[in-house]
């Protein structure tokens, strides 16, 4: 294994391992498998990046610093090169949040300095000018973000935020640098007075120049677009061969669980009720007890065929007022084991194509059917949305499936993520 992920949570590794498996043209990809949790076998020996998910994103602080470092242990054992902490594009954090400390406990570990601090993703309109986050034309402050549930972002300024959760010294490269092409950029990295350097970038080719000024570096942090140029370091130095995405075709009966509250999911659940038999939720009902998953599998059974969709999304005063009534993590603990069950039964009743939307709830399903398959590995194929590609689990008789970040994916996502499992286009 030559390149090696850390990521805090299961959509965002699908994401990293999806742009790692592409690669840019000529070149290609790296050969990329994405694991659930810290593997206790070694990874298959033609893997040339490994992806660990983890649910550390909002986990206390100790234990997210604690099952990073076991992901880099690991990760360093099957001979990786290069590390790189993947966090979300949108930076999701609070002042007391973990980024700063993993990555410094990273680096620690590494003995990395000028370690580049990057969350742009330009095809998902995430980009990074002057140390602040924009999400398409908003700052990220004013983008819904400072609504987030869990790690609500109130501040655009990378720099000011990564600051409240690290004692390093945090610098910046300006897009001029990165204009100016690698050299110049390589130069800014070996700043000795900084350890972190919050990095511009609001095109892919920003994202290319800063991907060839840290092929040398130990480590890398940022969102899935900093791994955009990485691949090639490898490829040009004859250590993969740029044949990365996995073509499948799978078929059988589907199943579409929804978990986010993110305007974008809304969206995509509203469209895909207009023409597919949908089921929302009671969460009422599941604190009680009287909700439960034979719910959800009898809804999705009687509709087998017609893309069946079960969703708890709503807007953000309902999530408000639902998490103020039974408590925020029990509200979200109980959901996740909810579609987690449902998830497993599937598998055993033969749902072979699952399109799960949400991050929390992607990494429960996640780990409920790789434990219901026996298997660790989830083996990167073709892209369905810029971020999102089809996962295949197994090998005999594999299951398919597409883990999507809340703000993720076009309008028609679920129905395009079902056809792609397929092998049809997009």
């Amino acid at each position: 294994m030559l390149l090696g992920v850390i990521a805090d949570d299961f959509t965002g590794a699908s994401d990293i391992a999806n742009t790692l498996a592409k690669g840019v043209a000529p070149e290609g990809g790296l050969k990329t498998a994405q694991f659930a949790g810290v593997p206790d076998v070694p990874a298959d020996p033609e893997i040339e990046a490994g992806v660990i998910s983890l649910k550390s994103r909002s986990a206390p602080v100790k234990e997210a610093v604690k099952d990073s470092l076991l992901a880099l242990d690991w990760l360093q054992t099957q001979g990786c090169e290069q590390i790189v902490f993947k966090y979300c594009s949108t930076f999701d954090s609070t002042k007391n949040g973990n980024i700063g400390p993993v990555a410094e406990a990273l680096a620690d570990a590494l003995g990395a300095s000028g370690v580049i601090v990057c969350p742009a993703f330009p095809a998902t309109g995430r980009t990074v000018y002057q140390g602040h986050l924009f999400v398409f034309d908003k700052l990220l402050s004013e983008s819904g973000m400072q609504h987030h549930p869990l790690t609500p972002m109130t501040d655009p300024d990378i720099r000011r935020w990564l600051g409240h959760q690290t004692t390093s010294p945090v610098g910046h490269l300006a897009l001029n640098s990165i204009l100016a092409g690698v050299q110049e950029t390589r130069a800014a990295l070996t700043d000795p007075d900084v350890r972190f350097i919050v990095a511009d970038a609001v095109t892919d080719s920003d994202l290319l120049v800063l991907g060839d000024a840290v092929a040398d570096s130990v480590l890398v942090t940022g969102g899935s677009g900093i791994a955009l140029g990485l691949p090639r370091n490898f490829i040009r130095a004859r250590k993969a061969t740029g044949d990365g995405v996995r073509n499948i075709c799978i078929s059988g009966p589907e199943a579409i669980l929804a978990g986010s509250c993110s305007g974008a999911t809304r969206g995509q659940v509203a469209l895909h009720a207009e023409t597919h038999p949908t089921l929302a939720i009671d969460v009422p009902g599941v604190m009680a007890g009287a909700v439960t998953d034979d719910d959800l599998v009898g809804f999705i059974v009687a509709n087998a065929g017609s893309a069946p969709l079960v969703y708890s999304s709503g807007a953000p005063d309902d999530v408000a007022a639902l998490q103020s009534q039974y408590g925020r993590e029990a509200v979200s603990e109980k959901l996740d084991n909810l579609f987690a069950m449902t998830a497993r039964r599937l598998v055993q009743q033969g749902h072979r194509r699952i399109v799960v939307a949400g991050g929390e709830t992607s990494g429960a399903v996640a780990q409920a059917i790789t434990d219901q398959c026996g298997v660790s590995a989830m083996n990167i194929g073709p892209e369905i949305d810029p971020g999102v590609p089809v996962l295949t689990i197994g090998h005999e008789d594999p299951v398919a499936l597409a883990l999507k970040s809340g703000n993720f994916g076009a309008q028609d996502f679920f129905a395009k993520a079902l056809r792609r499992m397929e092998g049809h286009g997009v």
